[in-house]
């Protein structure tokens, strides 16, 4: 039996609410956490996100999650102010930084960047150790997996996809 374009749109959108709803941050990639030390430099820190390929560094204090540093916070605390190559980290991080456990849901995690205006969360263990970091990309990567074909086969120009005319040719 073959279902009709409601119909498959319609189980696209349950299989879709399902697995942000049901699926947990553990099934993701999670980045390896990256850290510095509260009175490491920002100088430090930025090197390492480099190196690393990422967008944040947790900032530690005596093994604890302190805060997170990210791109933003170079754009914002950083950049243009004076004696930055020897500003400390913990001075200019975005300290207390929201986090979940990996059992939380992807819809979960969503919920917590959306209302926050986060890109990233800790991903910590019961003790508040660091396990990981997932970003909105993980996620972004996740929802692709899910609809591979209806997204990786889009045209490379979205303006190829829209008729120009009322036939659509």
């Amino acid at each position: 039996m073959h279902l009709s374009e409601f119909e498959d749109a319609y189980d696209d959108l349950e299989l879709f609410r399902g697995a942000i709803l049901t699926t947990p941050i553990s099934d993701l990639r999670l980045r390896v956490p990256v850290a510095v030390r509260a009175d490491d430099t920002v100088v430090k820190a930025v090197n390492l996100m480099n190196e690393q390929r990422t967008g944040s560094v947790l900032v530690e204090r005596e093994g604890k999650i302190v805060g997170i540093f990210t791109e933003q916070d170079v754009l914002r605390r950083v950049i243009f102010r004076d004696n930055n190559r020897s500003m400390q980290v913990g001075t200019v991080m975005t300290p207390n930084p929201e986090t979940l456990e990996p059992t939380a849901s992807i819809a979960y995690a969503l919920n917590k960047m959306s209302v926050g205006g986060f890109r990233r969360i800790p991903i910590v263990d019961k003790n508040g150790l660091a396990l990981g970091v997932v970003s909105i990309r993980d996620i972004t990567d996740f929802l692709v997996k899910l609809f591979p074909t209806g997204v990786l086969n889009l045209p490379d120009h979205p303006e190829m996809s829209i008729p120009k005319t009322k036939e659509g040719g």
